[in-house]
């Protein structure tokens, strides 16, 4: 068993039509800790002692939150910027996250083609997320390609929200059971549902 910890970053969450549903699964899966940073740093007041402590207890640490402004909402990077210390994630001293995982889940308002060189947004989300990875690499830790949901605003009425939640459930029963293809995922660029059976090991 793998001890998972998702926080939920969304300042929105009134409008969310998938986000809050896939925090709402997440906040209610048994062996998987869930915390919403928003409803507990409402002034932004981190508590890094406590949040430092929630990581070197888990072992796969998920980023969940919609992209704002081609990047992570504000609280996510403030708690980045202030609980990942030197010294503790980093530079002399500071492995303490040394093996763990950092896997970014997140939604897109544009379609995919939409993210792309060729795109309106003119990168792909990968991308866009490396700081996310280099993050990850700088504090020894592996980056597992983003399990992503495009054109979100759209997912609930077309019937997608219902099937990546229920990929997203897939993602953490194999999460938490050790049952995670790591090194299949380091190959792909972005991670997506029906990606998620190759992914899957059998169960020991």
């Amino acid at each position: 068993m793998a001890n998972v910890l998702v926080l939920f970053a969304h300042p929105n969450q009134k409008h969310s039509r998938v986000n809050s549903l896939l925090a709402r699964h997440a906040g209610q899966a048994s062996g998987i800790t869930f915390a919403d940073l928003y409803a507990e740093y409402p002034k932004f007041d981190i508590d890094i002692d406590r949040e430092q402590e929630r990581l070197l207890a888990h072992d796969v640490l998920i980023l969940q939150f919609p992209i704002y402004w081609y990047a992570t909402p504000s609280l996510l990077k403030e708690w980045l910027d202030l609980v990942l210390e030197y010294g503790f994630a980093y530079g002399t001293g500071g492995d303490k996250l040394k093996g763990k995982a950092l896997f970014p889940i997140v939604t897109a308002g544009g379609p995919r083609d939409a993210y792309s060189e060729l795109g309106q947004n003119n990168f792909r989300l990968r991308t866009l997320l490396s700081p996310l990875e280099q993050t990850a690499n700088l504090c020894r830790m592996r980056f597992v390609p983003p399990f992503a949901l495009f054109a979100a605003n759209g997912a609930a009425a077309d019937g997608r929200a219902r099937e990546h939640l229920a990929a997203y459930t897939t993602l953490l029963d194999a999460l938490r059971d050790d049952r995670f293809d790591f090194d299949q995922a380091d190959r792909l660029d972005l991670l997506s549902g029906d990606m998620l059976p190759v992914l899957e090991r059998p169960a020991p």
